[in-house]
Protein backbone atom coordinates (compact mmCIF):
# COMPACT_ATOMS: atom_id res chain seq x y z
CA UNK A 1 0.00 0.00 0.00
CA UNK A 2 3.15 2.38 0.92
CA UNK A 3 4.46 1.70 -2.83
CA UNK A 4 1.21 2.20 -4.19
CA UNK A 5 0.86 5.66 -2.34
CA UNK A 6 4.19 6.52 -3.30
CA UNK A 7 4.14 5.87 -6.61
CA UNK A 8 1.00 8.15 -7.12
CA UNK A 9 2.37 10.61 -5.11
CA UNK A 10 5.52 10.73 -7.11
CA UNK A 11 3.26 10.69 -10.36
CA UNK A 12 1.24 13.95 -9.38
CA UNK A 13 4.25 16.19 -7.93
CA UNK A 14 6.56 15.19 -10.73
CA UNK A 15 4.59 14.67 -13.82
CA UNK A 16 1.00 15.70 -13.56
CA UNK A 17 1.62 19.53 -11.50
CA UNK A 18 4.30 20.33 -13.95
CA UNK A 19 2.26 19.82 -16.74
CA UNK A 20 -1.31 20.77 -15.47
CA UNK A 21 0.93 24.34 -14.50
CA UNK A 22 2.24 24.66 -17.42
CA UNK A 23 -0.71 24.16 -20.31
CA UNK A 24 -2.74 25.79 -17.75
CA UNK A 25 -0.70 28.94 -17.78
CA UNK A 26 -0.33 28.77 -21.75
CA UNK A 27 -3.94 28.13 -21.90
CA UNK A 28 -5.15 31.02 -20.04
CA UNK A 29 -2.92 33.26 -21.74
CA UNK A 30 -4.02 32.31 -25.15
CA UNK A 31 -7.91 32.64 -24.03
CA UNK A 32 -7.30 36.20 -22.33
CA UNK A 33 -5.69 37.42 -25.69
CA UNK A 34 -9.35 36.25 -26.97
CA UNK A 35 -11.24 38.09 -24.29
CA UNK A 36 -9.20 40.78 -24.09
CA UNK A 37 -9.81 41.71 -27.62
CA UNK A 38 -13.03 40.74 -27.81
CA UNK A 39 -14.50 42.92 -24.86
CA UNK A 40 -12.52 45.91 -26.34
CA UNK A 41 -14.30 45.79 -29.38
CA UNK A 42 -17.41 44.96 -27.56
CA UNK A 43 -18.39 41.59 -27.79
CA UNK A 44 -20.12 40.04 -24.98
CA UNK A 45 -18.24 37.24 -23.92
CA UNK A 46 -20.77 34.28 -22.23
CA UNK A 47 -17.91 31.74 -20.54
CA UNK A 48 -14.30 31.90 -20.18
CA UNK A 49 -13.05 28.53 -19.29
CA UNK A 50 -9.88 26.82 -18.73
CA UNK A 51 -10.07 23.23 -19.32
CA UNK A 52 -13.01 21.54 -21.81
CA UNK A 53 -15.99 18.86 -20.34
CA UNK A 54 -17.88 19.14 -16.87
CA UNK A 55 -17.31 22.04 -15.58
CA UNK A 56 -16.03 21.39 -11.71
CA UNK A 57 -16.06 25.54 -10.78
CA UNK A 58 -17.31 28.46 -12.06
CA UNK A 59 -18.06 32.06 -11.04
CA UNK A 60 -20.75 35.04 -12.70
CA UNK A 61 -18.81 38.82 -13.03
CA UNK A 62 -21.10 40.65 -15.52
CA UNK A 63 -22.17 39.19 -18.63
CA UNK A 64 -19.48 36.28 -18.39
CA UNK A 65 -19.06 32.84 -16.66
CA UNK A 66 -15.62 32.00 -15.88
CA UNK A 67 -15.09 28.28 -15.40
CA UNK A 68 -12.38 25.95 -14.84
CA UNK A 69 -13.57 22.61 -16.15
CA UNK A 70 -12.54 19.41 -16.14
CA UNK A 71 -10.36 18.14 -18.95
CA UNK A 72 -6.94 20.65 -18.68
CA UNK A 73 -6.06 20.12 -22.04
CA UNK A 74 -7.19 23.52 -23.45
CA UNK A 75 -10.24 26.29 -23.10
CA UNK A 76 -12.36 28.28 -24.87
CA UNK A 77 -13.98 31.72 -24.97
CA UNK A 78 -17.40 32.00 -26.12
CA UNK A 79 -18.71 35.09 -27.48
CA UNK A 80 -22.45 35.72 -28.29
CA UNK A 81 -23.41 35.28 -31.46
CA UNK A 82 -19.99 33.50 -33.15
CA UNK A 83 -21.80 30.69 -34.87
CA UNK A 84 -22.80 32.49 -38.65
CA UNK A 85 -26.55 32.09 -39.24
CA UNK A 86 -27.65 32.39 -35.27
CA UNK A 87 -30.77 34.44 -34.81
CA UNK A 88 -30.13 37.95 -33.55
CA UNK A 89 -31.88 40.39 -32.16
CA UNK A 90 -31.44 43.91 -33.42
CA UNK A 91 -30.98 45.54 -29.92
CA UNK A 92 -28.34 42.55 -29.48
CA UNK A 93 -26.22 42.70 -32.32
CA UNK A 94 -23.97 45.70 -31.17
CA UNK A 95 -22.37 42.74 -28.92
CA UNK A 96 -22.86 39.73 -31.59
CA UNK A 97 -19.24 38.90 -32.74
CA UNK A 98 -20.38 37.86 -36.18
CA UNK A 99 -22.15 41.37 -36.97
CA UNK A 100 -18.56 43.41 -35.85
CA UNK A 101 -16.56 44.19 -39.00
CA UNK A 102 -14.20 41.65 -40.50
CA UNK A 103 -11.04 43.65 -39.15
CA UNK A 104 -12.63 43.69 -35.74
CA UNK A 105 -12.86 39.96 -36.34
CA UNK A 106 -9.38 39.29 -37.06
CA UNK A 107 -7.88 41.06 -34.18
CA UNK A 108 -10.02 38.74 -31.86
CA UNK A 109 -9.21 35.44 -33.29
CA UNK A 110 -5.77 36.32 -34.16
CA UNK A 111 -5.27 37.80 -30.40
CA UNK A 112 -4.64 34.57 -28.86
CA UNK A 113 -1.70 33.67 -30.92
CA UNK A 114 -0.09 37.07 -30.55
CA UNK A 115 -0.43 36.36 -26.66
CA UNK A 116 1.34 33.22 -27.11
CA UNK A 117 4.25 35.06 -28.56
CA UNK A 118 4.05 38.01 -26.60
CA UNK A 119 4.13 35.74 -23.34
CA UNK A 120 7.32 34.32 -24.64
CA UNK A 121 8.98 37.08 -25.52
CA UNK A 122 8.72 37.72 -21.62
CA UNK A 123 9.79 34.52 -19.91
CA UNK A 124 12.63 34.45 -22.42
CA UNK A 125 13.36 38.31 -21.12
CA UNK A 126 12.32 36.96 -17.57
CA UNK A 127 15.32 34.17 -17.83
CA UNK A 128 17.71 36.47 -19.20
CA UNK A 129 17.45 38.81 -16.27
CA UNK A 130 17.04 36.32 -13.66
CA UNK A 131 20.15 34.50 -15.33
CA UNK A 132 21.00 31.75 -17.53
CA UNK A 133 23.05 28.80 -17.97
CA UNK A 134 25.86 29.56 -20.88
CA UNK A 135 28.79 27.69 -21.50
CA UNK A 136 31.73 29.53 -21.99
CA UNK A 137 34.09 30.02 -24.52
CA UNK A 138 36.68 27.46 -24.00
CA UNK A 139 37.90 24.34 -25.96
CA UNK A 140 37.77 21.28 -24.67
CA UNK A 141 40.22 18.22 -25.99
CA UNK A 142 41.60 19.58 -29.18
CA UNK A 143 42.96 16.43 -31.17
CA UNK A 144 46.38 16.99 -32.86
CA UNK A 145 45.41 15.33 -36.17
CA UNK A 146 42.68 18.32 -36.83
CA UNK A 147 42.67 21.91 -38.01
CA UNK A 148 42.74 23.47 -35.00
CA UNK A 149 45.63 22.31 -33.55
CA UNK A 150 47.75 23.10 -36.64
CA UNK A 151 46.07 26.11 -36.19
CA UNK A 152 47.71 26.95 -32.96
CA UNK A 153 44.67 26.34 -30.53
CA UNK A 154 44.92 24.09 -27.79
CA UNK A 155 42.91 22.21 -25.28
CA UNK A 156 41.65 24.64 -22.72
CA UNK A 157 42.21 27.76 -25.34
CA UNK A 158 39.65 30.77 -23.99
CA UNK A 159 38.11 32.63 -27.43
CA UNK A 160 38.40 36.00 -26.49
CA UNK A 161 37.30 37.98 -29.64
CA UNK A 162 36.68 36.69 -33.17
CA UNK A 163 37.25 38.78 -36.26
CA UNK A 164 37.60 41.66 -33.65
CA UNK A 165 34.70 41.20 -31.98
CA UNK A 166 34.56 40.40 -28.24
CA UNK A 167 32.35 36.89 -27.19
CA UNK A 168 32.05 35.00 -24.09
CA UNK A 169 30.01 32.33 -24.72
CA UNK A 170 30.57 28.91 -27.04
CA UNK A 171 26.37 30.18 -28.33
CA UNK A 172 28.96 33.69 -29.13
CA UNK A 173 31.20 31.95 -31.04
CA UNK A 174 29.02 29.73 -32.78
CA UNK A 175 27.43 32.70 -34.19
CA UNK A 176 30.46 34.57 -35.60
CA UNK A 177 31.42 31.17 -37.15
CA UNK A 178 28.48 31.31 -38.97
CA UNK A 179 29.14 34.93 -39.50
CA UNK A 180 32.32 34.40 -41.08
CA UNK A 181 32.27 31.23 -42.87
CA UNK A 182 34.25 30.47 -45.21
CA UNK A 183 36.38 33.55 -44.42
CA UNK A 184 39.99 33.78 -42.69
CA UNK A 185 39.53 35.52 -39.84
CA UNK A 186 41.93 36.35 -36.60
CA UNK A 187 40.89 34.92 -33.08
CA UNK A 188 41.76 36.68 -29.64
CA UNK A 189 42.60 33.45 -27.64
CA UNK A 190 44.10 33.17 -24.09
CA UNK A 191 46.31 30.41 -23.90
CA UNK A 192 45.60 28.08 -20.89
CA UNK A 193 49.30 26.37 -20.92
CA UNK A 194 51.01 30.23 -21.64
CA UNK A 195 48.46 32.17 -19.44
CA UNK A 196 49.02 34.74 -22.06
CA UNK A 197 46.82 36.74 -24.91
CA UNK A 198 47.80 35.51 -28.70
CA UNK A 199 46.31 35.97 -31.71
CA UNK A 200 45.96 33.01 -34.24
CA UNK A 201 44.55 33.23 -37.82
CA UNK A 202 42.15 30.21 -39.18
CA UNK A 203 40.11 29.75 -41.94
CA UNK A 204 36.59 28.83 -41.20
CA UNK A 205 34.81 25.89 -43.15
CA UNK A 206 31.24 26.12 -44.48
CA UNK A 207 29.33 22.71 -43.44
CA UNK A 208 26.50 21.56 -43.34
CA UNK A 209 24.13 22.62 -40.44
CA UNK A 210 23.61 20.36 -37.79
CA UNK A 211 20.97 22.29 -36.99
CA UNK A 212 18.41 20.96 -39.16
CA UNK A 213 15.98 23.31 -38.02
CA UNK A 214 17.99 26.35 -38.64
CA UNK A 215 16.65 28.21 -41.46
CA UNK A 216 20.25 28.26 -43.09
CA UNK A 217 21.31 24.97 -44.35
CA UNK A 218 25.04 26.25 -43.97
CA UNK A 219 27.19 26.28 -40.80
CA UNK A 220 30.47 27.54 -40.18
CA UNK A 221 33.00 25.82 -38.14
CA UNK A 222 36.94 24.58 -37.82
CA UNK A 223 37.43 20.80 -37.27
CA UNK A 224 38.86 20.21 -33.66
CA UNK A 225 36.70 23.34 -31.87
CA UNK A 226 34.38 21.27 -29.39
CA UNK A 227 33.37 22.62 -25.76
CA UNK A 228 33.43 19.25 -24.25
CA UNK A 229 36.80 17.16 -23.15
CA UNK A 230 37.21 13.39 -21.80
CA UNK A 231 36.90 12.93 -17.63
CA UNK A 232 38.73 11.00 -15.74
CA UNK A 233 36.81 7.65 -15.62
CA UNK A 234 39.38 4.88 -15.41
CA UNK A 235 39.49 1.35 -16.37
CA UNK A 236 41.67 -1.08 -13.89
CA UNK A 237 43.54 -3.75 -14.75
CA UNK A 238 43.12 -6.88 -13.27
CA UNK A 239 45.82 -7.66 -10.79
CA UNK A 240 47.03 -4.36 -10.42
CA UNK A 241 48.29 -1.94 -6.92
CA UNK A 242 45.15 -0.15 -7.67
CA UNK A 243 42.88 -3.23 -8.27
CA UNK A 244 44.44 -4.83 -4.79
CA UNK A 245 43.81 -1.30 -3.00
CA UNK A 246 39.73 -1.72 -4.41
CA UNK A 247 39.74 0.68 -6.78
CA UNK A 248 37.28 -1.02 -9.55
CA UNK A 249 36.87 0.07 -13.56
CA UNK A 250 34.19 3.22 -13.58
CA UNK A 251 35.72 4.95 -10.73
CA UNK A 252 36.52 8.59 -10.94
CA UNK A 253 39.94 10.03 -10.29
CA UNK A 254 39.41 13.33 -8.37
CA UNK A 255 43.08 14.25 -7.29
CA UNK A 256 46.52 13.45 -6.88
CA UNK A 257 48.24 14.72 -4.03
CA UNK A 258 45.63 17.45 -3.58
CA UNK A 259 45.57 18.50 -7.05
CA UNK A 260 42.40 18.32 -8.87
CA UNK A 261 42.25 16.62 -12.03
CA UNK A 262 38.92 17.31 -14.16
CA UNK A 263 40.42 16.13 -17.61
CA UNK A 264 42.51 13.32 -18.70
CA UNK A 265 44.90 15.16 -20.63
CA UNK A 266 45.33 16.73 -17.38
CA UNK A 267 45.89 13.82 -15.57
CA UNK A 268 48.68 12.68 -18.44
CA UNK A 269 50.25 15.88 -17.93
CA UNK A 270 50.89 15.91 -14.31
CA UNK A 271 52.38 12.39 -14.37
CA UNK A 272 54.71 13.15 -16.14
CA UNK A 273 55.85 15.39 -13.27
CA UNK A 274 56.18 13.12 -10.43
CA UNK A 275 58.94 11.17 -9.71
CA UNK A 276 59.38 7.45 -9.12
CA UNK A 277 59.30 6.91 -5.21
CA UNK A 278 57.30 10.12 -4.55
CA UNK A 279 54.47 9.47 -2.32
CA UNK A 280 50.72 9.49 -3.56
CA UNK A 281 47.34 9.91 -2.50
CA UNK A 282 45.02 9.57 -4.65
CA UNK A 283 41.10 10.24 -4.37
CA UNK A 284 38.17 8.72 -6.39
CA UNK A 285 35.10 9.09 -6.54
CA UNK A 286 32.71 6.28 -6.72
CA UNK A 287 29.67 6.96 -8.59
CA UNK A 288 26.36 5.20 -7.29
CA UNK A 289 25.09 2.69 -10.06
CA UNK A 290 21.37 3.02 -8.62
CA UNK A 291 19.07 5.77 -7.19
CA UNK A 292 18.18 3.23 -4.71
CA UNK A 293 21.91 3.23 -3.94
CA UNK A 294 23.42 6.13 -1.38
CA UNK A 295 26.61 7.31 -3.18
CA UNK A 296 29.40 6.49 -2.01
CA UNK A 297 32.36 8.42 0.30
CA UNK A 298 35.55 9.60 -2.47
CA UNK A 299 37.93 6.64 -1.56
CA UNK A 300 41.44 7.73 -0.67
CA UNK A 301 44.38 5.64 -1.91
CA UNK A 302 48.18 6.00 -0.62
CA UNK A 303 50.68 4.87 -2.72
CA UNK A 304 54.31 5.11 -3.67
CA UNK A 305 54.89 6.54 -7.45
CA UNK A 306 55.76 3.38 -9.41
CA UNK A 307 58.33 3.46 -12.56
CA UNK A 308 57.10 5.04 -15.33
CA UNK A 309 55.21 5.09 -17.51
CA UNK A 310 52.94 5.53 -14.34
CA UNK A 311 49.43 5.15 -15.17
CA UNK A 312 50.13 1.30 -16.28
CA UNK A 313 52.42 0.54 -13.53
CA UNK A 314 49.56 1.30 -11.15
CA UNK A 315 46.63 -0.49 -13.23
CA UNK A 316 44.71 2.32 -14.26
CA UNK A 317 43.93 3.53 -17.91
CA UNK A 318 41.48 5.77 -20.45
CA UNK A 319 38.10 3.69 -19.78
CA UNK A 320 36.49 4.22 -23.15
CA UNK A 321 37.35 0.75 -24.62
CA UNK A 322 35.32 -0.85 -21.46
CA UNK A 323 31.88 -1.32 -22.08
CA UNK A 324 30.05 0.54 -19.42
CA UNK A 325 26.70 -0.71 -20.99
CA UNK A 326 25.80 -4.27 -23.01
CA UNK A 327 21.94 -3.77 -23.69
CA UNK A 328 20.05 -6.98 -23.14
CA UNK A 329 18.68 -8.92 -26.11
CA UNK A 330 21.36 -7.12 -28.32
CA UNK A 331 23.71 -9.29 -30.81
CA UNK A 332 26.42 -8.61 -28.28
CA UNK A 333 24.21 -9.74 -25.42
CA UNK A 334 23.43 -12.50 -26.79
CA UNK A 335 27.08 -13.29 -28.16
CA UNK A 336 28.11 -12.92 -24.29
CA UNK A 337 29.88 -9.42 -24.17
CA UNK A 338 29.38 -8.66 -20.68
CA UNK A 339 29.55 -4.86 -19.02
CA UNK A 340 33.11 -3.90 -18.25
CA UNK A 341 34.22 -6.26 -20.64
CA UNK A 342 37.81 -4.72 -21.78
CA UNK A 343 37.72 -4.47 -25.74
CA UNK A 344 41.58 -5.60 -26.75
CA UNK A 345 41.11 -6.37 -31.01
CA UNK A 346 38.07 -6.18 -33.65
CA UNK A 347 39.04 -9.09 -36.46
CA UNK A 348 42.54 -9.39 -35.51
CA UNK A 349 43.06 -5.50 -35.43
CA UNK A 350 44.28 -3.82 -32.13
CA UNK A 351 42.04 -0.83 -31.37
CA UNK A 352 43.11 2.23 -30.07
CA UNK A 353 39.74 4.11 -29.64
CA UNK A 354 36.23 3.86 -29.64
CA UNK A 355 36.20 5.43 -32.99
CA UNK A 356 38.00 2.28 -34.22
CA UNK A 357 34.76 0.71 -32.70
CA UNK A 358 32.24 2.31 -34.51
CA UNK A 359 33.91 2.43 -37.79
CA UNK A 360 34.14 -1.19 -37.45
CA UNK A 361 30.47 -2.09 -36.92
CA UNK A 362 29.04 1.01 -38.97
CA UNK A 363 31.17 -0.56 -42.02
CA UNK A 364 29.87 -4.34 -41.45
CA UNK A 365 28.62 -6.66 -44.46
CA UNK A 366 26.80 -9.53 -43.88
CA UNK A 367 28.82 -11.23 -46.32
CA UNK A 368 31.85 -10.67 -44.37
CA UNK A 369 30.49 -13.17 -41.92
CA UNK A 370 30.35 -12.44 -37.87
CA UNK A 371 32.63 -9.26 -36.39
CA UNK A 372 35.49 -10.81 -33.94
CA UNK A 373 35.84 -9.24 -30.90
CA UNK A 374 38.88 -10.16 -28.62
CA UNK A 375 38.10 -9.18 -24.91
CA UNK A 376 39.60 -9.43 -21.49
CA UNK A 377 37.39 -10.21 -18.64
CA UNK A 378 38.77 -10.27 -14.98
CA UNK A 379 42.49 -11.14 -16.61
CA UNK A 380 41.31 -13.68 -19.25
CA UNK A 381 41.11 -13.11 -23.11
CA UNK A 382 38.31 -14.00 -24.44
CA UNK A 383 37.37 -14.10 -28.67
CA UNK A 384 33.56 -13.80 -29.24
CA UNK A 385 32.21 -13.61 -32.40
CA UNK A 386 28.70 -11.07 -32.99
CA UNK A 387 26.65 -10.49 -35.36
CA UNK A 388 25.50 -7.23 -35.97
CA UNK A 389 21.79 -6.45 -37.03
CA UNK A 390 20.46 -3.80 -39.15
CA UNK A 391 18.52 -0.93 -37.04
CA UNK A 392 17.05 1.95 -37.65
CA UNK A 393 18.14 4.91 -35.29
CA UNK A 394 17.24 8.56 -34.75
CA UNK A 395 19.92 10.69 -35.93
CA UNK A 396 20.83 14.02 -34.18
CA UNK A 397 19.94 15.74 -37.13
CA UNK A 398 16.18 14.42 -36.50
CA UNK A 399 16.19 12.04 -39.34
CA UNK A 400 15.99 8.14 -39.51
CA UNK A 401 19.10 6.60 -40.14
CA UNK A 402 19.43 2.42 -40.75
CA UNK A 403 22.67 0.79 -39.30
CA UNK A 404 24.48 -1.69 -38.06
CA UNK A 405 24.83 -2.07 -34.83
CA UNK A 406 25.64 -4.92 -31.76
CA UNK A 407 24.31 -3.24 -28.87
CA UNK A 408 27.28 -1.75 -26.52
CA UNK A 409 27.72 1.65 -25.44
CA UNK A 410 31.35 2.37 -23.90
CA UNK A 411 32.41 3.61 -20.43
CA UNK A 412 33.49 7.23 -21.33
CA UNK A 413 32.29 10.63 -19.40
CA UNK A 414 32.35 14.15 -21.20
CA UNK A 415 33.16 16.61 -19.16
CA UNK A 416 32.83 20.13 -19.98
CA UNK A 417 33.96 23.76 -18.25
CA UNK A 418 31.73 25.12 -15.57
CA UNK A 419 28.80 27.22 -16.88
CA UNK A 420 28.76 30.90 -16.77
CA UNK A 421 25.60 32.48 -15.15
CA UNK A 422 25.19 35.44 -17.55
CA UNK A 423 22.41 38.02 -16.46
CA UNK A 424 20.49 41.00 -18.28
CA UNK A 425 19.05 43.96 -17.15
CA UNK A 426 15.95 44.85 -18.15
CA UNK A 427 16.18 47.14 -21.37
CA UNK A 428 18.83 43.83 -22.77
CA UNK A 429 16.88 41.12 -21.37
CA UNK A 430 13.98 41.94 -23.63
CA UNK A 431 15.82 42.54 -26.50
CA UNK A 432 17.37 39.05 -25.68
CA UNK A 433 13.92 37.35 -24.85
CA UNK A 434 12.71 39.28 -28.55
CA UNK A 435 15.68 37.54 -30.24
CA UNK A 436 15.08 33.90 -28.56
CA UNK A 437 11.51 33.83 -29.38
CA UNK A 438 12.45 34.94 -33.53
CA UNK A 439 14.69 31.98 -33.16
CA UNK A 440 12.22 29.67 -31.57
CA UNK A 441 9.68 30.76 -34.02
CA UNK A 442 11.78 30.44 -37.17
CA UNK A 443 12.85 26.72 -35.42
CA UNK A 444 9.09 25.96 -35.39
CA UNK A 445 8.16 26.95 -38.74
CA UNK A 446 11.12 25.25 -40.20
CA UNK A 447 10.41 21.81 -38.42
CA UNK A 448 7.08 22.08 -40.41
CA UNK A 449 9.24 22.91 -43.41
CA UNK A 450 11.78 20.17 -43.16
CA UNK A 451 8.92 17.61 -42.16
CA UNK A 452 6.97 18.33 -45.31
CA UNK A 453 9.85 18.39 -47.21
CA UNK A 454 11.43 14.79 -46.06
CA UNK A 455 14.32 16.13 -44.12
CA UNK A 456 13.60 15.44 -41.05
CA UNK A 457 11.48 12.18 -39.76
CA UNK A 458 7.75 12.17 -38.81
CA UNK A 459 8.46 10.26 -35.56
CA UNK A 460 9.80 13.27 -34.04
CA UNK A 461 6.40 14.82 -34.34
CA UNK A 462 5.17 14.88 -30.56
CA UNK A 463 2.01 15.68 -28.37
CA UNK A 464 0.26 15.28 -24.99
CA UNK A 465 2.99 13.21 -23.44
CA UNK A 466 6.18 14.88 -24.65
CA UNK A 467 4.83 18.07 -23.69
CA UNK A 468 4.05 16.55 -19.79
CA UNK A 469 7.47 14.86 -20.32
CA UNK A 470 9.43 18.06 -21.35
CA UNK A 471 7.17 19.78 -18.38
CA UNK A 472 8.03 17.51 -15.90
CA UNK A 473 11.99 17.63 -16.32
CA UNK A 474 12.28 21.19 -17.00
CA UNK A 475 10.61 21.67 -14.25
CA UNK A 476 13.28 19.52 -11.92
CA UNK A 477 15.96 21.09 -13.55
CA UNK A 478 14.68 24.41 -12.03
CA UNK A 479 12.48 27.22 -12.71
CA UNK A 480 14.72 28.88 -15.22
CA UNK A 481 14.63 25.91 -17.41
CA UNK A 482 10.68 25.53 -16.79
CA UNK A 483 9.97 28.73 -17.94
CA UNK A 484 12.08 28.42 -20.99
CA UNK A 485 10.58 25.41 -21.65
CA UNK A 486 6.98 26.97 -20.84
CA UNK A 487 8.32 30.27 -23.33
CA UNK A 488 9.23 27.32 -26.05
CA UNK A 489 5.71 25.37 -25.80
CA UNK A 490 4.08 28.73 -25.89
CA UNK A 491 5.70 29.93 -29.20
CA UNK A 492 4.74 26.16 -30.85
CA UNK A 493 1.25 27.05 -29.83
CA UNK A 494 1.37 30.00 -31.33
CA UNK A 495 2.43 28.94 -34.42
CA UNK A 496 -0.05 25.81 -34.85
CA UNK A 497 -2.83 28.13 -34.02
CA UNK A 498 -1.59 30.26 -37.15
CA UNK A 499 -1.82 27.37 -39.16
CA UNK A 500 -4.67 27.60 -42.16
CA UNK A 501 -6.39 24.78 -40.78
CA UNK A 502 -10.54 25.33 -40.43
CA UNK A 503 -11.15 24.81 -37.01
CA UNK A 504 -7.61 26.53 -35.58
CA UNK A 505 -7.10 30.41 -35.41
CA UNK A 506 -5.48 30.25 -38.31
CA UNK A 507 -8.35 28.74 -40.55
CA UNK A 508 -10.64 31.47 -39.18
CA UNK A 509 -8.26 34.19 -39.87
CA UNK A 510 -8.16 32.49 -43.54
CA UNK A 511 -12.15 32.49 -43.62
CA UNK A 512 -12.04 35.99 -42.81
CA UNK A 513 -9.64 37.01 -45.04
CA UNK A 514 -11.49 35.73 -48.27
CA UNK A 515 -14.17 37.30 -47.13
CA UNK A 516 -12.18 40.73 -46.81
CA UNK A 517 -10.95 40.16 -50.93
CA UNK A 518 -14.47 39.28 -52.20
CA UNK A 519 -16.42 41.57 -49.90
CA UNK A 520 -18.82 38.61 -48.82
CA UNK A 521 -18.65 36.03 -46.19
CA UNK A 522 -18.07 32.57 -47.70
CA UNK A 523 -21.56 30.29 -47.73
CA UNK A 524 -22.34 28.70 -44.66
CA UNK A 525 -22.16 25.17 -46.21
CA UNK A 526 -18.58 25.92 -47.31
CA UNK A 527 -17.44 26.57 -43.94
CA UNK A 528 -18.99 24.02 -42.38
CA UNK A 529 -17.29 21.25 -44.64
CA UNK A 530 -13.94 23.29 -44.41
CA UNK A 531 -13.90 22.71 -40.79
CA UNK A 532 -15.30 19.22 -40.93
CA UNK A 533 -11.78 18.78 -43.02
CA UNK A 534 -10.29 20.73 -40.44
CA UNK A 535 -11.38 18.82 -37.72
CA UNK A 536 -10.51 15.46 -39.69
CA UNK A 537 -6.96 16.85 -40.05
CA UNK A 538 -6.20 18.23 -36.88
CA UNK A 539 -7.46 14.63 -35.43
CA UNK A 540 -5.34 12.42 -37.15
CA UNK A 541 -2.36 14.54 -36.37
CA UNK A 542 -3.06 14.44 -32.62
CA UNK A 543 -3.90 10.55 -32.98
CA UNK A 544 -0.44 10.43 -34.66
CA UNK A 545 1.36 12.69 -32.28
CA UNK A 546 -0.14 10.34 -29.59
CA UNK A 547 0.59 7.48 -31.47
CA UNK A 548 4.90 8.64 -31.38
CA UNK A 549 4.53 9.41 -28.10
CA UNK A 550 2.86 5.94 -26.48
CA UNK A 551 6.24 4.24 -28.71
CA UNK A 552 8.86 6.71 -27.46
CA UNK A 553 7.82 7.27 -24.06
CA UNK A 554 6.93 3.74 -23.15
CA UNK A 555 8.69 1.66 -25.59
CA UNK A 556 11.53 3.23 -26.41
CA UNK A 557 11.00 2.64 -30.44
CA UNK A 558 11.94 5.98 -31.78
Amino acid sequence: MDLLLSSVSHFIFDKAVPFVILLGILVFVHELGHFLVARLNGVRVEVFSLGFGKKIFTFKRGDTVYAISLIPLGGYVKMFGEQPGDAIAESDKAVSFTHKTVLQRMSIVLAGPLMNLFFAVFLFALAASLGEEKKPAILGDVSISSEAFTDGFRPGDEILKVGGQPIHTWDQLQDKLNEFKGESVPFEVKSAQQQKTTTLTAQIDVVPNPNPLAFSREAGAIKGFQFYSTGTIVGVTKGSTLDSLGIKTGDILKSINGHEIKYWRNLEAFVDTLKTGEPLSLVFDRPSTSQDVQKEEPLTINVTAPSKPLLSHLGIEKSDLYLAKVFEGSPADKAGLKDYDRLLAINGKTLTSWDDVLNTVKDYTPRSGPVKFEVLRNGEKLEIAVTPHMTTQMTPGYKEEKRFTVGIAPLIELVTEKSLIVRHNPFSALWVGVRKSTEVTVMTVMSFVRLVAGDISAKNVGGVLSIGQAASESFKAGFNYFIQMMGAISISLFVLNLLPIPVLDGGHILFYTIELLKGSPMSLRKMELAQQVGLVLLMSLMLFALFNDVNRVFFGSY
